[in-house]
């Protein structure tokens, strides 16, 4: 399974870390994901989904069903 959030698709950005002589270095910023278990109460179930944390907090705010409607997937298979 590839590092990105299962309802925004946030993934890892390429980026620079620069050191006090202003050499730069290519690093990776990954993206802060977390496996959580959401209840799903259309389907009356649990769902597992690997979510960054700020998907998390958006889903507490407009539910799961509106957001993987918005995200296009289909819980059913989660």
């Amino acid at each position: 399974m590839s590092r990105k959030c299962q309802l925004t698709g946030k993934k890892a950005n390429n980026a620079f870390a620069i050191s006090h002589s202003h050499r730069r270095t290519k690093k990776l910023q990954e993206a802060n994901l977390q496996s959580k278990r959401i209840w799903w109460a259309q389907g009356n179930r649990w769902v597992k989904l690997r979510l960054s944390t700020k998907a998390i907090k958006t889903l507490q705010h407009k539910g799961l069903q509106a957001m993987a409607n918005e995200a296009g997937i289909n819980l059913n298979h989660y």
